[in-house]
């Protein structure tokens, strides 16, 4: 927990949901990392850290994980430990007491996760309790009756190694076994599989397929099974995969998800992270073009954004804002290089190195973006940041003579740990269901069996991966969004009315209700006095009445989405900009609806003091504490306008808002923003931030350390460089305001709407989220946003065309202008000094020292 300073421990903070079920109580981070200290040669701290593992780890704990985390993560981690604990031991200068510690500890961990495949189908189930198992009373988990593609078909790397290291067959057996069940119930006419699967019965329970989430290590592992055990079915299985996703899936430069039953109706017009890791899989399979397409496509966005939003439109608009720093898109740049040498893929791994250290770098480690808008961070740090970041930007600039052992002789997991290559040279007894008469026919001239040297193909031509990038350069800000629905140009040439119109519709016009009965297109009248839309493509007339219901449908969320946006204020930031911090942690402030409107104006910038009374409520009885800085208020016994007047009358230049509900954090809670009081906030001049009290703690313990804080209250994070924190910060521009996440489904489509005869409201909402806005009578009056708007999965949507000719950034992302900005003007503060490549290797070298004196803490 890279902004409190502490590692996260399962039970002692605040549950994260499904987040939490890597955490089993096992030191992850430490497990996860131990071949990352080989790679970067720390070869000394690997044998501490492997003895630490030893001491100190216990895997028998009373404790319900993720049976797929729990594989990639630890047993991988413990695998690749030991893989490089032998290497070293056999050069003969350390790990010279090492005797298979390692590996019996992930035989016992193997043993453990065993249970979990007591199924009819041999798919596991998503979860385990160490200690207790499956189903028994007190393991409290066993009732699952789904999983993922991904969490079932990654397996068989580690179980197979596991079972070839210690001749115990059965791990790579029931690995196998998934992976043919799997294959078993792929969808025969398009070979694509689904994204989640019923455990028991084999059923496709989610029926969309991508590259993307719940697929993407499904498809690495059947490559990467090839390759680490000579399996020659594997291959076949990835190859007829692979012809169905570039025929269906692939829409370069994008990869948008389909329909497995009706692979040419694209499932929804988003694309999430980590399909990034895509490009890389294509460079080992040898397709060499699309992958520099897709890659090229996605740095674009992450210039456009500094990070790669956890899921972005396809006219590149941020669809949901966070990022966790994952490290696909890294993995992606280390492969092109080492396939093409371009000197290209470096700079976009300094581009990476640069954003990590002026946006994500704090005191205690990188933290990741809540919002890569307003660059606010969450208080995590995943393991996988050390076990693949750290890894694969590192082998990227790395020499040859910079790593100890041959790179070439391991294959990386899906978290990057390194498995050698003679695995496939051990005696196996290991059954084999004979499939070979399932294949699909391919065309051997796209499919050899061995990987093409692209220096035959295009020889002695350095500037082949530039002349595919070359197109692309602009696709991000050439994109056009979405609006206004495009109308069919044959209903005009013959004669037909257009068809009904979003903007048009009144749920009062019996004409109306008709048409949209003919679409296909239902209401639905709900007891909280709203409507409902809902669409059923299979009811409608004609497909030309299904075709203008969906983009009906469309333009209803859009305009719902538009009103949305108006009523909202997007999140703002509070940077700690003094020492030490020097701009290195931004929190999440709710916004107010009075008082100086941060993204319109220039920032505040300022020392914080706390009021006196610290509620705020009545006159400051220490006015001069407060006079030019911003004050600290706590929430409670008035209004916040009331507060306002109050540290402003003290002559505050702002105020911080901290929530007196302890525990409370902007990590778990949705977006709050403060109302004013029912009377004219004109008078209020000074910018008002809300703190959770999570957020709010991390201000107060920096008061009790070093006294003097300065804070950078602002609309979206600054640049920073702890070498200018005396200078003044530039203006900033308006930021975007919050994307809705409502999208349309294919057959099942639904909007809410007002009912236009209610008397409590008037206006169209997709979704409309419950305010929180009070009455003036009531204390602290305030407005919430739900989380949906941005962490929520979306509807399901088709892709829309536009009628428009000229292209509105609907987004307004003010990283474009910024950098414009940032080139042409030489005293923009924070963040313009770029350290060296080599020192910046050396900064991350001190953080895994750093790493290694918090022992077994997880983070």
């Amino acid at each position: 927990m890279p902004l409190t300073c502490r590692g996260r421990v399962r039970g002692q903070e605040p549950s994260r949901g499904d987040v939490d079920d890597a955490l089993g109580k096992f030191s992850l981070t430490l497990i996860d990392s131990l071949d990352t200290l080989v790679v970067l040669n720390k070869t000394k701290e690997f044998e501490d850290a492997v003895k630490k593992v030893l001491r100190d780890v216990n895997l028998d704990n009373d404790v319900v994980v993720s049976v797929f985390e729990t594989n990639i993560r630890v047993l991988g981690g413990l695998l690749g430990g030991h893989s490089l604990a032998i290497m070293l031991k056999e050069k003969g200068e350390y790990m010279q007491w090492y005797n298979d510690e390692l590996l019996q500890m992930a035989k016992q961990l193997g043993y453990k996760l065993l249970p979990a495949f007591n199924t009819t189908s041999g798919l596991p189930y998503p979860r385990i309790n160490l200690k207790f198992g499956i189903r028994k009373p007190e393991a409290r988990t066993g009732t699952e009756t789904d999983t993922c593609t991904a969490c079932a078909g990654t397996l068989i790397l580690e179980f197979a190694a596991l079972s070839r290291f210690t001749g115990a067959t059965i791990f790579e057996e029931y690995a196998r076994k998934a992976l043919d069940f799997l294959w078993e119930k792929r969808q025969r006419s398009s070979n694509l599989v689904g994204v989640t699967i019923n455990i028991h019965t084999g059923d496709w329970v989610r029926k969309d397929s991508g590259v993307g989430a719940g697929i993407d290590s499904y498809y690495e592992y059947l490559l990467k099974a090839y390759v680490l055990l000579g399996d020659d079915s594997f291959l076949e299985r990835f190859n007829t995969h692979y012809d169905a996703i570039m025929r269906y899936i692939s829409q370069p430069p994008l990869l948008l998800d389909v329909h497995i039953h009706k692979p040419m109706l694209n499932a929804r017009t988003w694309m999430d992270a980590l399909l990034a890791f895509f490009p890389g899989l294509q460079v080992l399979k040898g397709d060499i073009r699309p992958a520099i397409e897709t890659h090229e496509m996605l740095y674009q966005v992450i210039k456009k954004h500094n990070f790669l939003p956890e899921a972005f439109t396809t006219d590149f608009r941020v669809h949901w804002a966070q990022h966790p720093l994952r490290p696909e898109f890294a993995e992606s740049t280390y492969f092109l290089y080492k396939a093409t040498g371009d000197p290209y893929y470096l700079e976009v791994g300094k581009t990476l190195i640069d954003n990590l250290n002026k946006y994500a770098r704090v005191p205690c480690g990188f933290a990741a973006m809540k919002d890569v808008r307003t660059g606010s961070h969450e208080d995590r740090m995943d393991s996988f940041f050390l076990a693949e970041m750290f890894k694969y930007l590192y082998l990227l600039f790395a020499d040859k003579e910079d790593i100890i052992f041959d790179i070439e002789d391991y294959i990386f997991t899906t978290e990057a740990h390194l498995l050698p290559l003679w695995l496939s040279t051990t005696n196996q007894s290991i059954s084999k269901k004979n499939t070979t008469s399932e294949y699909t026919e391919l065309d051997d001239s796209n499919f050899d069996w061995t990987c093409p040297n692209t220096q035959i193909l295009f020889p002695n031509d350095p500037l082949y991966a530039q002349s595919i990038r070359e197109p692309l350069k602009n696709v991000v800000d050439k994109s056009c969004p979405r609006g206004i629905i495009r109308v069919r140009e044959e209903s005009f040439r013959s004669g037909a009315k257009p068809p009904l119109r979003a903007r048009d519709f009144m749920a009062t016009n019996p004409e109306h209700l008709e048409i949209l009965k003919k679409m296909g297109v239902s209401l639905i009248h709900l007891k909280d006095g709203r409507v409902q839309l809902v669409q059923h493509a299979i009811q409608a007339a004609s497909s030309i009445d299904a075709e203008d219901g969906l983009r009906f449908m469309q333009e209803m969320i859009e305009l719902s989405s538009q009103q949305q946006k108006e009523q909202q204020l997007p999140p703002r930031a509070v940077q700690i900009v003094s020492h030490p911090f020097f701009g290195r942690v931004v929190l999440t402030a709710g916004p107010a609806q009075f008082g100086l409107d941060l993204s319109k104006h220039k920032e505040t910038r300022g020392f914080v003091a706390s009021s006196k009374p610290y509620n705020g409520c009545s006159e400051l009885t220490n006015p001069e504490a407060v006079v030019g800085k911003i004050a600290l208020i706590q929430r409670g016994q008035c209004m916040f306008a009331e507060k306002a007047r109050n540290i402003q009358n003290a002559g505050a230049i702002g105020g911080i808002v901290i929530d007196d509900n302890e525990g409370s954090s902007s990590d778990t809670a949705p977006l709050f923003q403060m109302a004013g009081d029912g009377k004219d906030t004109d008078d209020i001049k000074i910018p008002m931030l809300f703190l959770f009290s999570k957020e709010g703690s991390i201000i107060l313990d920096a008061i009790r350390e070093y006294e003097e804080v300065e804070v950078l209250l602002s609309d979206k994070a600054k640049d920073r460089d702890p070498e200018m924190e005396g200078e003044e910060q530039p203006s900033s521009e308006n930021e975007s305001q919050n994307q809705s996440a409502e999208q349309v489904t294919s057959s099942s489509q639904e909007v809410d709407l007002v009912d236009p005869e209610s008397p409590e409201e008037s206006s169209l909402n997709s979704h409309p989220e419950s305010s929180e806005s009070l009455s003036p009578a009531e204390m602290d009056s305030a407005a919430g946003i739900s989380p949906s708007e941005q962490n929520s999965n979306p509807t399901e949507s088709h892709e829309t065309t536009s009628l428009d000719d000229e292209c509105t950034d609907l987004d307004n992302q003010p990283q474009e202008q910024s950098e414009t900005e940032e080139d042409s003007n030489p005293n923009v503060s924070w963040g313009k000094k770029v350290q060296p490549i080599d020192s910046i290797l050396a900064d991350w070298n001190e953080d895994i020292e750093a790493f290694e004196m918090m022992e077994k803490d997880e983070l």
